[in-house]
């Protein structure tokens, strides 16, 4: 079999030949570790990316199967994009930035984590209607027509590749920090909150429409959202099942009507809150599924849910900076959730640093021999 084949076997409670090996990338600083301790070249510690030629050739070195991150879609973000530039630099070597968001940041050097965010340019009416709304509407040259177009003849058959479906709120809360879309959702123009969100959803639909239209082909399709953290959803779940809620369904059953039946969302932290939201509409398959320090939630979600909710991830990516009990103990955790069906093994997350090369080696080796 094809590991597309064994991955969406798996999603639909299919058999397969194999449980696949399947990560989801790494920080750059671990790729960085790894070349320093001579276990990998420095060209691919600096060259690596997602799905590019060598993230296939540390496949082969590790043992990996494949890396689930292959989605493509149209440009849905803002266009075009605001002009970065740094607006000043602090004695300490920090530069503060204004990204293509709009967002202001605090970047110090070194650091790679999320810089602290300053200010941002969304913060009213007026910076909507014309700062913002000119950049969130749907034109051609967002979607590559050409390339879906040819896409069924060029695209890899041996791996799952799914389509980008944008983004309801957390590109939005990128662009206006966690506090800014705190403050817009409680304004006293009572309808810019809906109005923002209305407007950005509907280009991305267009989007998404366009680049289905053209009859390219996919195994799934694939939200980005980051708007929980570790103790639930960063915003009230009732106000975003009514600004959103309408959304997430236009969208999912417009895949649903051009054949995608595995329709997932990428959202960190503990998303119990969101869940209904998300699966109401027609999300059906949790990812990353973090453990962090609350524990697994993927056997509560089925529990739940039941079997049309489907998981990718779910593995404590921790256990490969520890020793191989630990990493023995994941791989009996990963064996109690793939019984259940609809599930496929992932680590949590990009590898982080301190993850030790013949750890992840062994736990490629041994998630292949789960029973399936």
């Amino acid at each position: 079999m094809t590991n597309r084949e064994r991955a969406m076997n798996l999603l639909h409670y299919k058999p397969v030949d194999r449980m696949p090996a399947v990560h989801f990338g790494y920080w750059r600083e671990l790729l960085y570790e790894w070349a320093a301790q001579g276990h990998i070249s420095q060209e691919i510690a600096d060259n690596w990316s997602d799905g590019n030629s060598y993230d296939r050739v540390l496949d082969k070195i590790i043992g990996w199967d494949f890396d689930w991150s292959h989605t493509v879609g149209a440009n849905m973000g803002l266009l075009p994009g605001f002009e970065e530039k740094v607006l000043r630099e602090l004695p300490d070597g920090s530069r503060v930035v204004m990204n293509s968001s709009g967002l202001i940041e605090r970047i110090k050097p070194g650091v790679t984590s999320i810089p602290a965010e300053e200010d941002y340019l969304l913060k009213d009416r007026e910076a909507f209607e014309t700062l913002y709304r000119p950049k969130m509407q749907f034109s051609p040259e967002r979607v590559d027509y050409k390339f879906f177009e040819t896409f069924n003849e060029t695209r890899e058959y041996d791996i799952p590749v799914g389509l980008g479906l944008g983004s309801l709120f957390g590109q939005l809360r990128s662009m206006a920090s966690v506090t800014g879309i705190s403050y817009l959702m409680y304004d006293e123009d009572e309808d810019l909150m809906a109005d923002i969100v209305d407007t950005y959803a509907e280009m991305q639909y267009q989007c998404v429409e366009a680049v289905l239209s053209t009859g390219a082909k996919f195994d799934f399709a694939h939200y980005w959202e980051d708007i929980c953290f570790n103790s639930g959803s960063l915003f009230p779940p009732d106000v975003l099942q009514e600004l959103c809620g309408k959304h997430y369904k236009k969208r999912n059953d417009l895949c649903r009507k051009y054949g995608i039946d595995v329709i997932s969302l990428d959202c960190d932290g503990v998303v119990g809150q969101l869940l209904p939201m998300w699966f109401e509409a027609g999300v059906n398959t949790m990812f990353p599924i973090e453990i962090g320090t609350w524990g697994d939630q993927f056997a509560p979600a089925r529990e739940k849910y039941g079997s049309g909710m489907l998981g990718i991830g779910g593995m404590d990516k921790t256990a490969l900076r520890k020793d191989k009990a630990a990493v023995d103990a994941e791989i009996e955790r990963m064996k109690r959730l793939t019984a259940m069906g609809g599930f496929l093994p992932c680590p949590d997350h990009r590898l982080m640093p301190g993850s030790k090369f013949e750890l992840v080696q062994y736990y490629a080796e041994e998630i292949k021999k789960i029973p399936v």
